[in-house]
């Protein structure tokens, strides 16, 4: 469209031009930011297009599962079922004790604003810690164990959780709050009786997604905490065993994959 033709009020012209201008400037802005950051870094995109031949050589070549690791596979398996049960059994522990701290922090169901400030705040720390940050910290402190594992686990969730929860008890339950509240009920029955009825389905989706994001975390966790199928790939790397790690690659993608289809198909049903 051009702008100058038309018959629109000239401080409509104007606003359309600087649009573009700021469009183009952002972009532009973009661009150099990219070109200098290539330059430093020492990073050719020639050179990654021209290496993907290779690269895709080298995958078949040595990341094809062979006859020895499909004899692995029923100790990855079990490697890998430890691992499902630590990502439910982290998101389920969180997904209790963000209910709680939820409760505090809606503006909806809050007691008082200290309350409220505490939660949100213990949300926000817990959230924007890495699960790898939070991995090594419970690593200096309570060594390579599974327990160090689920508590990386449990925390980063309990953080996600925690907002996300706030946000639904907001959202789905304000009406039905303020309407027992101005009859006169308790506490615990605006709880009960407006805040799990309505907040529930979602709260639910929320856990069930976060399982799967702990199920893909879960990997990186076992690599730091020498824990569950992230140890194995990690030793099946670390001794160039390419073919047994590439098996276990492959079994974490179809367990996500299938724990996304059954997720999904709940979330349809409840929500």
């Amino acid at each position: 469209m051009n702008l100058y033709s038309t018959s629109l009020p000239k401080e409509t012209v104007w606003y359309f031009i600087r649009k573009r201008i700021g469009f183009f400037l952002v972009l532009s802005g973009f661009i150099i930011i990219a070109a200098g950051s290539s330059r430093l870094t020492g990073f050719s995109l020639i050179d990654a297009f021209q290496a993907i031949p290779r690269v895709v050589s080298w995958m078949f070549s040595n990341l094809i599962p062979d006859k020895r690791a499909f004899e692995r596979l029923p100790r990855i398996l079990e490697k890998l079922w430890d691992t499902i049960l630590m990502s439910v059994m982290s998101s389920v522990t969180a997904a209790v004790f963000a209910f709680g701290f939820a409760l505090l922090g809606s503006v909806t169901t809050k007691p008082n604003n200290f309350f409220a400030v505490f939660s949100r705040a213990t949300a926000s720390i817990n959230r924007n810690i890495p699960v790898a940050a939070w991995a090594m910290i419970f690593l200096l402190t309570f060594g390579q164990s599974s327990f160090t594992g689920f508590l990386a686990l449990f925390f980063a969730s309990f953080g996600f959780l925690t907002r996300a929860f706030i946000e639904t008890i907001d959202e789905t339950s304000i009406s039905s709050v303020e309407a027992l509240r101005a009859v006169g009920a308790g506490y615990s029955q605006q709880v009960m009786q407006a805040v799990m009825p309505s907040a529930m389905p979602q709260m639910i989706s929320w856990v069930l997604y976060m399982i799967e994001v702990n199920i893909r975390s879960a990997t990186l966790v076992g690599l730091l905490t020498g824990s569950g199928i992230g140890f194995m790939f990690s030793i099946y790397y670390k001794s160039l065993q390419y073919k047994s790690a590439s098996m276990v690659i492959l079994t974490i993608v179809v367990v996500v994959l299938l724990i996304e289809y059954i997720s999904n198909s709940v979330r349809r049903r409840i929500l």
